[in-house]
């Protein structure tokens, strides 16, 4: 099945000179969805993944699914004041200025093996923040798994120490 046919590009979104890739038309599509999502599994049997950890909004789409197929735990990463009980965060520079990430205290045991999920791999700032909480709660990354790479923006750069899984290439 080729994924890219279920992959909407929006000219000039969310502003010129920009094309957006919507991934609504993958999920929309149950076959798709399916196949995406069991792609990301088979990578995460491969790694002997324990734990999965999403950013929000779209590394939970990306993420529950993989956990829930597999029988383990979702994590989530959020944006601060989201998450109800005691967490740690990272801040990062993001292209137009600072962004914090936080991560409950509790969401990941020392040792335990995490795949990092997401729907685009960009300028990898924001994986590169992900990867920096889990590490600091003992978690080992074995792997980021992604729907889409933009390579142009290069966001390997930020995170080439770490193993990665990329569906479809833009």
């Amino acid at each position: 099945m080729d994924l890219k046919n279920y992959i909407a590009s929006i000219e000039n979104y969310p502003k010129e000179g920009i094309v957006f890739r919507d991934i609504s038309p993958l999920m929309a599509d149950g076959e798709a969805y399916r196949a995406a999502t069991q792609a990301i599994v088979e990578y995460a049997k491969e790694k002997e993944v324990d734990m999965v950890v999403g950013p929000e909004a779209r590394g939970f789409i990306v993420g529950c699914p993989v956990a829930y197929e597999m029988s383990i735990g979702f994590a989530p990463v959020r944006k601060p004041g989201k998450l109800p009980r005691e967490t740690i965060e990272v801040s990062y520079e993001k292209e137009y200025g600072m962004d914090t990430l936080t991560i409950h205290k509790d969401a990941i045991k020392p040792g335990q093996r995490v795949l990092i999920t997401d729907d685009l791999l960009a300028t990898g700032g924001t994986i590169a923040a992900t990867i920096k909480l889990v590490e600091e709660l003992g978690g080992i990354v074995v792997g980021c798994a992604f729907l889409i790479e933009l390579t142009d923006l290069h966001g390997r750069d930020n995170i080439k120490d770490y193993d990665i899984k990329v569906l479809m290439e833009y």
